[in-house]
């Protein structure tokens, strides 16, 4: 493998897991408060112009690891706009276990 796959294939991993901890975070405590909505729209505006990039190029080293961390920024993204007895009911439905 090259420099340039290792390098990519460490900032995707690196970029999909940087997402994961602030969405398990909401889904444990049940809230979003302190969360910029505004930040996380343009991240997903972000994400979804790379993937168009990736698109474009038929790269699927940019396709894949953006398409799922637009996921996880979406989903935040819909846990901050929805009302706090939603939030809660989504992240009971994803870990009934920890109700707090």
């Amino acid at each position: 493998m090259s420099t340039a796959a290792w390098i990519g294939s460490l900032a995707a991993i690196i970029s999909v897991a940087s997402f994961t901890p602030q969405a398990w975070k909401i889904i444990k405590e049940r809230h979003t408060q302190g969360l910029s909505a505004f930040t996380y729209v343009l991240t997903c505006v972000g994400f979804t112009l790379w993937i168009s990039y990736g698109v474009l190029r038929g790269d699927w080293a940019i396709i894949v690891p953006n398409s799922i961390c637009l996921l996880l920024a979406a989903f935040i993204l819909l846990l901050i706009l929805l009302p706090e007895q939603k939030t809660e009911q989504v992240a009971r439905a994803v870990d009934p276990a920890s109700d707090a």
